[in-house]
């Protein structure tokens, strides 16, 4: 009977930690032909309401040859924006950088607002998004990307959004109020000769998630801030795309703070149903490593997550089920091992005004897997904290140290998914007073029924 219920409530955890993978839309991959340059250089194409050759955003981009700029009017564009193939590749769309929720894409319910599809190197600059059921800026199949300073406000699934893609930036924008997760960088292709994706100076906020990363790779986040959402971010490992697992990413000097946002209790977004029923996500963690491999968390500063500041947990739906490595994996471990993924140098707690229900949490599993350098403030982390159970790191190059794996602990945070234990002490959350704000945001609220729309007021244009 112990080894069915574990089993049901691994499969079951898993299902809760990732995304929601069924609601958006994946277009295939396709050959989209070739380029197709404006004879004698790029031009420019203007969109407005009034006065401009193109009222919509949509017919400048079909009249758009490779390398043109479009530059759009402030107002509202009831529309979807769909920019493919290699003849668009290049193409610039220029709303407002000051402000760019004076440039507003409403997709009226729809599917996306702007989607970017087997187009390189296309790039999207002051827009904000809203009223899509799927994405909000959303890049697939795409080698080379760029955006900056957009604004995503659900409802939808993920806000900013690149699957299956190679070498891109997102910068300067805000996601929040998404079923999923607020930004989002997903299945991204094995490389030998690797083309980083950045991240810098994103906010994430009201979110299921505020990153979600299934197969992630090669991206670094840094100088962000995830807040208020039920989970801060997730790298994580699944079959259900390809390319698992989550590896050689880096999520250096960011703040994540009060990710506890219990959104069954109250949300501005409609209720979530998960597919396995009324189980939530995990709410409460500022950090989940779930699976992956050589992921560095360096330099963040994590507090007032009342589950855990930063957590790793091998794929356990993946280990002892699956048995067979996906054809997309190369030679090499299984993908859902923990290995050598290195949690150093973050600071918690806020000075001790914003301490974390637990600073670390970590089964012990998998291999290389180290801890060094880390300002704790909580001391009740889960397993306790001991050089066995977070063992230093070595020296960069050198072989990473050995883990032992703990069961209860893997267990715990098992419960944890499950909301057997998460939201009553001491198996799960650990309410703490949090500050009155940080850096100008404030705490959501956290009674039944809270009006959220005031949280709307007080979003400022991405910096």
């Amino acid at each position: 009977m112990k080894t069915l219920i574990r089993t049901l409530a691994i499969a079951a955890a898993a299902a809760l930690t990732l995304p929601a993978l069924a609601s958006a839309a994946y277009p295939p991959p396709a050959n989209p032909g070739k380029p197709l340059p404006r004879p004698g250089g790029s031009a420019t194409l203007k969109v407005c309401k009034k006065g401009c050759k193109y009222k919509t955003i949509q017919a400048a981009v079909k009249a758009a040859r490779a390398g043109d700029t479009i530059r759009i009017a402030d107002g509202i564009y009831k529309e979807q924006v769909t920019i493919e193939g290699a003849s668009k590749q290049g193409i610039k769309l220029v709303g407002n950088a000051k402000n760019p929720s004076k440039v507003l894409i409403n997709a009226a319910g729809n599917g996306n607002g702007v989607i970017i599809n087997a187009a390189n190197n296309v790039s999207l600059q002051g827009l904000s998004s809203k009223g899509y059921a799927d994405n909000g800026f959303f890049a697939v199949n795409v080698d080379g990307y760029k955006m900056d300073k957009l604004i995503a406000s659900g409802y939808g699934v993920y806000g900013v959004y690149a699957f299956n893609s190679k070498g891109g930036t997102i910068t300067n924008s805000d996601a929040y109020y998404h079923t999923d997760a607020g930004f989002y960088i997903g299945q991204t292709p094995f490389q030998t000769k690797p083309k980083r994706t950045y991240v810098k100076n994103v906010r994430s906020w009201g979110n299921v998630l505020g990153w979600s990363g299934t197969n992630m790779r090669y991206v670094n986040i840094t100088k962000s801030q995830f807040f208020n959402n039920g989970t801060g971010l997730v790298p994580n490992a699944l079959v259900g795309e390809l390319y698992p697992p989550e590896e050689d990413n880096v999520i250096s000097d960011n703040d994540i703070y009060w990710n506890n946002f219990n959104y069954y209790s109250a949300s501005p977004f409609p209720k979530v149903t998960p597919t396995t029923g009324a189980i939530p996500y995990p709410v409460g963690v500022g950090v989940l490593l779930f699976g992956g491999r050589r992921n560095i968390i360096s330099n963040n500063r994590v507090f007032g997550n009342w589950g855990v500041g930063i957590g790793l947990i091998e794929q356990v739906d993946m280990a002892g089920n699956q048995g067979k490595v996906p054809a997309s994996q190369p030679v090499g471990a299984e993908p859902w091992v923990l290995v050598d993924n290195r949690v150093t140098g973050n600071t918690t707690g806020n000075n001790g005004k914003d301490i974390n229900g637990r600073d670390l949490f970590y089964d012990g599993s998998g291999y290389g897997n180290c801890f060094s350098n880390n300002t704790l403030t909580a001391g009740v982390d889960q397993p306790a904290f001991t050089t066995v159970a977070y063992p230093a790191c070595n020296p960069s190059g050198q072989p990473g140290p050995t883990n032992t794996f703990n069961g209860e602990a893997q267990n715990e945070a098992i419960n944890w998914a499950l909301a057997l234990t998460i939201f009553s002490a001491p198996g799960g959350m650990l309410p703490h007073p949090t500050s009155a704000s940080f850096r100008g945001t404030k705490p959501f609220p956290r009674a039944p029924g809270a009006d959220y729309s005031v949280w709307n007021k007080t979003v400022q244009p991405p910096k």
